[in-house]
């Protein structure tokens, strides 16, 4: 099964990403094995994000653009407001990607 990319761009994808450039650059891995680290981040953020996580919010504003592709939702909204359940936050624009739940085999490699 393959794991959508898109947690790759969070501030820990990209903190690892820097990280394995350093160690391909310095040649202490390969970069074949970078890309595996990749996959397994895919892997481990997207199970754990789906299973553990059980906050909502909910989101209120103006939807500037959307779109579908690649099985991924795209929301450009603006002057937002975002409720959870004790706090309410006015933004000036906020990004929603969304991508349909994988459900993995029992087996996790």
């Amino acid at each position: 099964m393959t794991y959508h990319q898109m947690y790759r761009r969070t501030t820990l994808g990209n903190t690892l990403q820097e990280a394995l450039d350093e160690l391909v650059d310095h040649k202490l891995i390969q970069q074949r094995a970078a890309m595996k680290v990749l996959q397994k981040f895919d892997q481990c953020i997207s199970i754990a994000l789906s299973s553990r996580v059980k906050n909502r919010l909910n989101l209120k504003g103006h939807l500037k653009t959307y779109r579908f592709c690649d099985n991924v939702w795209t929301l450009v909204m603006e002057d937002v407001e975002i409720k959870d359940s004790s706090v309410i936050m006015n933004v000036d624009k906020v990004t929603v990607e969304s991508t349909r739940r994988q459900y993995p085999s029992k087996r996790y490699a």
